[in-house]
């Protein structure tokens, strides 16, 4: 299946993981549902866009912060069934993610602006696992702890508090 087909769809992103003092950076994600979810800023890489300007473009309309790039952490792959999407009748989907190591040097935290970010919060690290999250999250936690040559970390499993 190719990624025009129409049982399929696929999303290419790129997301900040900002570590300091043994936080991170989290934003709380609000569905059009009303579901709440902690994940990393980041997003849709834009049509022509190149993934590196995305996350800090990402990372200014999602906190209100401005950050620079300081490494490329790796890339992750993920396909989500089509049974485990949020409405029935979406195809499978894969999410292609970026992930680079940011720093934050400016601006202030607050909601995204007529967005789906409600807040952000820097969070201790050893808090995170109590929080329901995207496994984004802890794919980047992984990328930024263990710093693989290869730029891949194994595949988180999805469940309970851990979300697609």
């Amino acid at each position: 299946m190719s990624p025009g087909d129409a049982a399929s769809s696929l999303r290419l992103a790129a997301y900040a993981v900002c570590v300091e003092d043994g936080r991170v950076l989290l934003a709380r994600h609000v569905s059009p549902r009303g579901e709440s979810t902690w994940t990393l800023p980041g997003g849709r890489v834009e049509h022509a866009e190149d993934p590196f300007d995305a996350v800090t473009r990402e990372v200014a309309e999602e906190t209100g912060c401005d950050a620079v790039v300081e490494r490329l952490l790796g890339v992750d792959s993920r396909v989500i069934p089509a049974a485990e999407r949020p409405s029935p009748g979406l195809p499978e989907h894969q999410n292609v993610g970026v992930f680079y190591q940011v720093r934050i040097t400016g601006g202030r935290l607050r909601p995204e602006p007529n967005g789906e970010i409600a807040e952000s919060v820097w969070t201790p690290i050893p808090d995170v696992a109590r929080l329901r999250r995207s496994s984004l999250v802890d794919i980047g936690l992984a990328l930024a702890r263990t710093l693989p040559a290869t730029g891949h970390v194994a595949t988180v499993p999805v469940g309970g508090l851990v979300q697609h």
